[in-house]
């Protein structure tokens, strides 16, 4: 019983270990960049219609 728990343990500790830097190295995210809209007018939006029966 031991042994097994000690394998298991091994294990966990293997994966965890594995899994560090599996992504690759940290990187800096990229700083925002604020957008100026043009002038103007803009006009965006959605609209669904149809018809909904059940038989």
């Amino acid at each position: 019983m031991t042994q097994h728990l000690l394998l298991a343990a091994f294990a966990l500790i293997l994966a965890s270990l594995a899994a560090c830097g599996v992504d690759g190295a940290p990187t800096r995210p990229e700083p925002a960049r604020e957008t100026v809209p043009e002038p103007g007018v803009h006009i965006s939006g959605e609209a669904r219609f149809g018809v909904i029966t059940q038989l």
